[in-house]
């Protein structure tokens, strides 16, 4: 795509979220990820992650607030649903819903990358904008952004339970039927220090249901936990 089609499509796709830029070169910069760089180093433009690191923190101070006045839920209810919303799943598949895919200026490499990789890009892409917006037009405006497009969805989160991680689901599911609470083991652990794996066990009194592996014990129970979810509770 020529340069003049990009930012054409950046005007567009601006006009389109009704976000009226004074100076468009500011969310041009939310679409420019390093790797680009990399293969055209006198591009005009920096990468996005400064205005990532920006629109992370906006991001959070909206989301909170908006929770904050929206429930009266304690603080760690509060924390999951804040969770739910900015987790990087969850980002991705809003920036793809407003097409931030196609006015990314990525190398050739990440352009065949994997969906794990583009998804990271889409959802950091997102929070670059946030930051644009936050920067370009301050605060009520980007508040309008995020609430329209991300709080929006915090009714789907709550009524699909999408605010659990797996070991808080299994767990409970487990009070609910057994009566009692799951146990973790880890019961392999391989690799050097800077490279671990583990695999750990979830058992229901003394009954292995599942095992799930990691690069940290943390991650090896919430793999273990989903497989269990799926054997003992999937439709």
């Amino acid at each position: 795509m020529k340069k003049s089609e990009q930012i054409n499509g950046i005007l567009q796709f601006a006009k389109k979220l009704n976000l009226n830029f004074k100076n468009i070169k500011v969310l041009e910069n939310a679409f420019v990820h390093r790797s680009y760089l990399n293969e055209n180093p006198s591009f005009e433009l920096q990468s996005n992650e400064r205005l990532e690191f920006l629109g992370d923190a906006v991001l959070e101070l909206v989301i909170t607030e908006y929770l904050f006045r929206k429930f009266q839920k304690n603080e760690g209810e509060l924390t999951a649903l804040r969770s739910a919303l900015v987790r990087g799943k969850n980002l991705s598949e809003i920036a793809q819903s407003i097409g931030v895919s196609n006015y990314l200026y990525l190398s050739a490499g990440e352009k065949n990358g994997s969906d794990k990789s583009k998804s990271l890009i889409y959802a950091n892409c997102l929070e670059a904008i946030i930051g644009a917006i936050y920067l370009d037009q301050g605060l009520v405006v980007a508040r309008k952004f995020i609430e329209k497009h991300i709080a929006v969805n915090i009714k789907k989160i709550i009524h699909e339970r999408l605010y659990l991680d797996p070991k808080s689901e299994f767990q409970e599911k487990v009070q609910e039927k057994f009566k009692i609470t799951p146990v973790y083991k880890v019961i392999q652990e391989s690799g050097p220090d800077h490279n671990k794996e583990f695999i750990s066990g979830v058992f229901i009194d003394k009954n292995m249901v599942a095992s799930g592996s990691g690069s940290s014990k943390n991650l090896a129970e919430q793999d273990a936990a989903q497989r269990a979810l799926d054997e003992l509770f999937s439709q």
